[in-house]
């Protein structure tokens, strides 16, 4: 089944972690990274997970999942080592229209975290809907060796000819394709081979 490819402002957003081990702590990682109001519930959390409570960044309750735990979160993720929990989890968040991801049973959720390389504003986000992420994050990996830190600042210098084509009054075809040239154009100088004599 595909999947839809959208970025969400996770900005102010509460989130629900259910587990406290090594996958949640990376789900937590992604999720702060975003934005999201992060609450984690387990019976016992990793030390990572636990300084972040510290920071005032994450909120955890001690003990077992509870239902009213999904009240007023926007995503769950299930990653406990309980696969009859994590599906408990999906189950009841589904049941109130709450997207939920399932670390151990992506089938049993409804979206999934993918791989993604950052360089400045510029996001590569690579999945296989769940079916094999480690596939995912060797893609990634080989994608990371050919776009360096130098696109961070094709992001910006294309995002301030933009503003400034849209105060100009151009049509959107005109100003796509001025876009699309210049991103053509500056794509070609990273890889045209440095003269080094």
């Amino acid at each position: 089944m595909p999947y839809l490819a959208l970025n969400i402002n996770m900005g102010k957003r509460a989130v629900l972690i259910v587990g406290g081990g090594k996958v949640a702590a990376r789900k937590l990682q992604a999720l702060r990274e975003a934005g999201a109001m992060v609450r984690v519930v387990a019976p016992a959390v990793l030390p990572a997970i636990r300084e972040q409570e510290a920071s005032g960044a994450v909120t955890i309750r001690s003990g077992g999942y509870e239902t009213a735990d999904l009240d007023g979160v926007t995503l769950v993720v299930a990653a406990t080592d309980d696969p009859a929990l994590n599906r408990r989890v999906a189950q009841e968040a589904g049941e109130r229209s709450i997207l939920v991801s399932v670390a151990d049973q992506p089938e049993a959720g409804d979206c999934h975290f993918p791989a993604v390389l950052r360089r400045g504003g510029l996001e590569i986000a690579v999945s296989t809907g769940g079916r094999c992420p480690a596939l995912a994050v060797e893609v990634r990996d080989a994608i990371a060796g050919m776009i360096g830190n130098d696109y961070a600042d094709i992001v910006e210098q294309l995002a301030a000819d933009r503003e400034k084509l849209l105060t100009e009054g151009n049509g959107t075809t005109y100003n796509k394709a001025v876009l699309r040239t210049k991103a053509r154009c500056l794509i070609a100088e990273l890889s045209a081979p440095k003269d080094i004599s």
